[in-house]
Formats: structure tokens, sequence, C-alpha cells
């Protein structure tokens, strides 16, 4: 019944940041003109995970992203089955939240579906993947230094929160900003075409970068 607990968590609180920072980038649009949107959707999507970092934190970590399970998973701190529930608990939420979005928006909005930005001259799928590993690698290696000592308890789902905003600010003129394969899938899938074409770019960045950023870390992180 814990693990059972655990999935829900994970699956409120990755459907509470599909609906709210994907839907944010819907309401108010992230193109080259739109430069207060950026901010806004960075914002939105740094403070869904404050919020859930301490509503839904103390009950399955608040991972609500495959790839901050998968670093876990690699630092021994999740078991292979947690991490399966989790990442299913995690796609089951995206897809929710892409149903309300539907709903509030209609099924042909978009879904802020991660693309290569069309504003990003030097943008191509290298790049693009490239982007992913770094951004990704630096919110993974927040949330893993931030959470590793008990006395950042109080500040962590605030570090977590405003490092995943970092992170927009830079990326959503470049990919959209994933760091999240779960985000990303579920959002392409609703809305089809190009952003279904580029999705495994958003898988893939995102785990390697995850996955570089625990290897790193614990190798840091040896006493000498």
């Amino acid at each position: 019944m814990e693990n059972i607990k655990k999935y829900i968590a994970e699956a409120i609180g990755t459907c509470v940041l599909v609906t709210f920072g994907c839907g944010t980038a819907v309401a108010v649009g992230c193109d080259s003109a739109s430069g207060c949107g950026y901010l806004r959707t960075a914002l939105a999507f740094g403070l869904v995970i404050v919020a859930m970092a301490y509503s839904i934190g103390n009950v399955s970590g608040c991972h609500i992203n495959p790839a901050v399970s998968l670093a876990m998973l690699i630092r021994r701190q999740l078991s292979v089955q947690d991490f399966v529930g989790y990442v299913i608990a995690q796609l089951v939420g995206s897809a929710v939240g892409c149903v309300v979005l539907g709903i509030v928006f209609g099924f042909d909005c978009g879904f802020g579906a991660n693309q290569i930005q069309a504003g990003w001259e030097q943008g191509n799928v290298g790049s693009a993947l490239l982007v992913e590993i770094i951004l990704t690698f630096v919110f993974v290696l927040a949330i893993i230094g931030v959470t590793s000592k008990v006395e950042n308890s109080a500040i962590s789902g605030l570090v977590i929160g405003l490092t995943l905003t970092l992170v927009h600010i830079l990326g959503i003129a470049l990919t959209g900003t994933s760091v999240n394969p779960a985000r990303s899938l579920m959002p392409a899938l609703f809305a089809g075409g190009d952003a279904l074409a580029q999705v495994w770019i958003f898988i893939v960045g995102p785990l390697v970068g995850a996955a570089l950023a625990a290897v790193v870390y614990t190798a840091l992180d040896k006493e000498a």
C-alpha cells in the first residue's frame, strides 16, 4: 500500500506539472516575439516543483520526472521496482495533464510540446540533444546535491524549483526545455507532427544528462 501511495503521488505531481507548466506555455505563447512568455513559463514550471515538493515530497520524494528517478536508481536510492512504478505513474500523470489541457484549450492546442525552436538559427538535432543533456545535468546535479544532506530539507524544494526555472530561462528559446521525458512524451503524442518526430531527443537527452549527474556527483562526493 505504501508503494501505491508513492505512485499515486508521482502521478498527481506530474499531472500538475504538465497542466500548469505546459498549460502556461500554451496560454502565454512561447515564441521569439513573446519574451515575457519565456519568463512566465519558466516560473510556472519552477513554482510547480516548489508546490509539489512541499506537498507530495514526503510521500514519494517528488521526482515527477523519469530522469530524476533514473538518477536516484543509479545512486541506489530507488529500487528497480519503484523505478518502474514511478515512471509508469509519471507517464499516466502526464497523459491526464494533457487531457486537461485538451479540455481547457482544445485538442489542437499543441500541448506545450518540445521541439527545436524555429528562432534558434544554430538549432539542429545534435545541438538540441546537447542542450538537453546540459540542462538536465545541471538540474539533476542540483537535486542530488541539495537532497543529499538532511539539514537542507527545509529549503530543498525552493532550490530545486529555482534551478528548474533557471534552466527553462535559457532552454525555452532553444528546445522549449524538457529535462523530463514524461513532460515531453505525452504532449508529443497528443500534439503529433514535428513534436512527435523529435520527441526522442527529449527522452534520450534528459536520461543521459541525469545519468551523468548521478555519476559525477557520486564521484565528487567520495571521501578523498
